[in-house]
């Protein structure tokens, strides 16, 4: 819950700011030159939203989960996905208790506030699924009875684009659940010099300071309902997404749920920003980290090499970009 204050809401509001950029800044003492990255991260945890992680062995991703959790000052719980995993291991069993001679709910490592789902595609179907709940109404069900997961939620799960062998990939239904798909990327020449460094003289993770609590995190999600989004940025918003469901290489659009993102999205990335409104920029600058995970292209399309983030870049170009009214 919320505590009202007296301070004024500017005052707060600056403040809150002030602490993103301060975590952002802690972050990049250990992930080198990915603040674009970072701020994504953040994007989506305001926004209540679960990022996938989809990128080659080493580049940092789950250094990235691990040093946010660490500034966040928040519980963090690690899945290794396995092919022998079962849905129980993620969401927890029932263990005999002999002091009460009854079965009693333990719960399982999902019951954390910063979770790394590491090589989600390496498990089951069926264990893929039991994450369907978590990701969507941020609660277990076990038994019949209903397990609320702690607040905040914020569930990152990686996989590599490259191992296909011994991977299941995860269903439409799955991806729809995540709000954005990013890519950690390799760094440049002169942050890899810097990584080289301070990966020989040790700069660990566990050597961050929390910078910010939960609460802050609290702040930040109900702040982000301020912001104004005005109509014809909405209408914009469903232009984008009509037109990747009537685009002719295009075999499965956008739904409803992804323009819903989208739109949640740009207004949490308004706040990071520092403004009180959003901007047509602001949707086409998360449009292909929201969408392009949601959009199945034509096999012929893909035999031709046209990637779904090409296909949105077309559709962004085309699609007219509103004009705001003047706000007096």
């Amino acid at each position: 819950m919320v505590q009202v204050t007296s301070q004024p809401v500017e005052e707060q509001t600056h403040e809150q700011i002030s602490v993103i950029r301060a975590v952002m800044d802690n972050i990049g003492k250990v992930i080198v030159g990915k603040t674009d990255v970072i701020q994504l991260c953040l994007v989506s945890l305001i926004a209540h939203g679960h990022i996938l992680l989809e990128d080659v062995p080493g580049v940092g991703k789950t250094m990235l989960v691990r040093s946010l959790a660490r500034s966040l000052d928040c519980q963090f719980k690690r899945i290794q996905f396995t092919p022998d995993l079962l849905p129980s291991d993620v969401t927890g069993t029932s263990v005999f208790n002999q002091r009460i001679a009854d079965f009693e709910y333990r719960p399982g490592p999902i019951f954390g506030q910063i979770v790394l789902a590491d090589e989600i595609n390496r498990t089951s179907p069926k264990t893929q699924a039991a994450l369907l709940e978590a990701l969507e109404e941020q609660s277990v069900t076990f038994d019949g009875v209903t397990h609320e997961l702690p607040s905040p939620f914020f569930v990152l799960a990686t996989q590599n684009p490259i191992e296909y062998e011994g991977t299941f990939p995860l269903p439409e239904a799955q991806l729809d659940r995540f709000l954005m798909k990013l890519s950690v990327g390799y760094p440049s020449a002169t942050e890899e010099l810097s990584v080289l460094m301070r990966g020989v003289d040790g700069m660990d993770v566990d050597s961050l300071e929390p910078v910010a609590t939960p609460r802050d995190i609290e702040l930040w999600q109900t702040a982000v309902s301020d912001v104004y989004m005005d109509q014809t940025i909405y209408a914009y918003v469903v232009d984008i997404v009509g037109r990747t469901r009537a685009h002719p290489q295009v075999y499965l659009g956008v739904s409803p749920r992804g323009g819903i993102a989208l739109a949640k999205a740009a207004r949490a990335y308004a706040y990071v920003e520092g403004r009180k409104f959003v901007l047509p920029d602001d949707v086409k600058r998360l449009a292909p980290y929201v969408l392009s995970h949601r959009i199945l292209v034509h096999p012929e399309a893909r035999i031709q090499g046209i990637s779904v983030e090409s296909l949105v870049a077309d559709i962004l170009r085309e699609t007219p970009v509103p004009v705001l009214p003047v706000r007096r």
